[in-house]
């Protein structure tokens, strides 16, 4: 997306400037009649706007036309533009019915619905849970809105710098973390999700974005001289073999998720393995393959770093081959192999399946491809059955978990693939199929094997659920299910059962932090108000940037320990919490 980081919006006031712009990133897609319907609303947004400003000085306008470039970078239709120039003109002195009349019954929806995610009015979880809900519904409603409104929170994270107040810069920033990114990805928006995550990295953990900032200067260089040695040596392989290599380049990880894979592995650069990678475009899956077996043809790979998206793709409909081999010096490199429509989903995800002829309603305005953004037809469903039963905080805990949480994909015994939260189990797989082959869930096999009920699941297992008739859910499954889906279809039948007796369950949790005078107190504190016991606690210095706090307790039930951890990931210093469960003795 390198049309997003030229941009000059301050430059592109007046319709001749931007009009040449919009051109050179559309490459002339737009016809005139739809170059007039743009015209006509950037002229009336201007005039809105025409005597406010930003917290940078800056005309308030060079956002509109900021939103609206990304937008066109992104390939989206002339209705969807026009309503990126127009987003703003309601809020600061239009009326939406000027703007129907204007524009439109589709513009004037697609404006609506970026306003109505805008227009929060709750603070702290309830604000948080409040805007996902709006930001769902949108994406169930009509995903334009929504793409509008992670391109609005890009440039206003870029220019979050201006914002005066350091409360709402981390309010601010947090929620991109937690939601606008976490859309952008399950959207398969990645380059976007990626730019998004970095932007918030900066103030929702600025010591940590100035050091890997430092670390990965440091080691960037050194990477980058090693890919140049390999990029000729591979093209010239690949055209010996007659394949046509589109294009070779290198792609850097960005920061925040380089931290986060660096957190899983205590701060191991030597895990780090896809800092810079080759990135390899050829022009079929045939090629993919074979480009796959020249690379090992000259370097040996690396034992269990090969994985095949072409076949199994990501639950966000991510593609393509992923090695790494043993270069130069022996260097461990990965290289990624996709075809051009492949590396394009990848960047643009949902809008690469957009209708450019379509017209109509605007529910029409994007048509989902197959299975792959299935997930999005389904959030109604969701929001009906656990939407507003929930609290606010557990709401939030259930969507990360259902929704925005790594993702693993596993098969039925047909081939289908079904998507699930990492760490899922046999058992929430059963309740994903069908609530009655959960409740009747008596055994599963994993790859043919019989595995427990509470077995963790991996990308790529196969599942087969055996079933009996008379079988009934287990209050014991809630300690170790997964999903909101399986925990209430679970409850709904125990409720009609006699109460079965709480067996408190030991748990251990890991806090990796930052360390600072009086973090043990506000964590003791966090158990103190659930008046949960601490019966051990300790910290270990590991090889690692972060010490780990080891808590052990007790709690009664799963819901009791989601709070807690929700407590403690709110906690000043606190990294990440991975926890140990097993059943307590009497």
């Amino acid at each position: 997306m390198n049309d997003l980081t030229n941009l000059a919006p301050q430059t592109l006031l007046d319709w001749d400037a931007y009009h040449r712009e919009l051109v050179r990133i559309s490459g002339n897609r737009y016809t005139g009649a739809e170059l007039s319907l743009i015209r006509r609303a950037f002229d009336y947004a201007a005039d809105i706007h025409r005597e406010q400003k930003r917290f940078s000085g800056d005309p308030y306008f060079t956002h509109p036309i900021a939103v609206s470039q990304s937008a066109t970078a992104y390939k989206l239709d002339a209705p969807t533009i026009a309503a990126a120039l127009l987003h703003d003109t309601v809020e600061d002195g239009g009326a939406l019915s000027d703007v129907k009349k204007r524009f439109g019954d589709e513009i004037a929806f697609l404006v609506d619905g970026v306003t109505k995610v805008d227009k929060i009015h709750y603070h702290g979880a309830e604000r948080a849970a409040e805007s996902m809900r709006r930001m769902l519904f949108a994406v169930a409603e009509d995903v334009r809105v929504i793409i509008l409104k992670l391109v609005d929170r890009l440039h206003n994270m870029q220019t979050l710098w201006a914002h005066p107040a350091p409360e709402k810069r981390l309010r601010i920033a947090k929620e991109t973390l937690d939601i606008y990114a976490s859309i952008a990805d399950r959207l398969g928006m990645g380059e976007l999700k990626g730019e998004l995550e970095d932007l918030a990295f900066a103030y929702v953990f600025p010591d940590e974005h100035r050091w890997m900032a430092r670390e990965i200067r440091k080691r960037i260089p050194a990477r980058e001289e090693h890919l140049k040695k390999i990029r000729p040596i591979l093209e010239k392989a690949l055209a010996d073999e007659n394949i046509p290599a589109l294009f070779v380049s290198a792609r850097a990880k960005h920061f925040y998720s380089a931290w986060k894979k660096l957190l899983r592995y205590d701060m191991n650069w030597d895990h780090l393995l896809d800092l810079v990678a080759l990135r390899v475009v050829v022009p079929t899956i045939e090629d993919c393959y074979a480009a796959l077996g020249v690379i090992h043809a000259l370097w040996p790979p690396m034992p269990g770093r090969i994985k095949d998206y072409i076949a199994l793709p990501k639950p966000n409909g991510y593609q393509s081959l992923h090695t790494t081999v043993f270069c130069l010096d022996g260097n461990a490199t990965e290289f990624q192999i996709r075809t051009e429509a492949m590396h394009r989903e990848n960047e643009y995800g949902i809008t690469a399946h957009w209708l450019w002829t379509q017209t109509g309603k605007p529910k029409e305005g994007t048509r989902l491809v197959g299975k792959k953004f299935a997930w999005v037809r389904q959030l109604r469903t969701w929001q009906k059955e656990f939407g507003h039963a929930e609290r606010s905080d557990d709401y939030l805990e259930s969507l990360k978990i259902d929704f925005f949480k790594d993702r693993i994909f596993v098969l039925t015994p047909k081939g289908d693939v079904v998507d699930l939260p990492e760490n899922a189990t046999p058992v929430d797989f059963a309740y994903h199929i069908h609530s009655d082959i959960g409740n009747r869930a008596a055994g599963v096999k994993v790859n043919s094997k019989m595995v427990p009920l509470d077995h963790p699941l991996s990308s790529g297992d196969m599942i087969e659920i055996i079933t009996q008739k008379n079988r009934r859910p287990s209050s014991e499954w809630l300690a170790f299910v997964k999903t909101s889906l399986a925990r209430s279809q679970i409850r709904h039948v125990l409720r009609g059962a006699a109460p079965p007796e709480t067996k408190p369950t030991e748990t251990e949790l890991e806090i990796a932090v930052n360390d600072r005078v009086g973090l043990l107190k506000d964590i003791s504190g966090a158990f103190a108000r659930f008046r949960i016991n601490i019966e051990t606690a300790s910290v270990e210095r590991r090889a690692s940037a972060y010490p780990v706090i080891l808590v052990r307790f007790r709690h009664k039930n799963p819901g009791q320990l989601g709070k807690i951890k929700t407590q403690i990931k709110k906690i000043r210093g606190v990294h990440s919490i991975a926890e140990h469960a097993k059943p307590a003795k009497p």
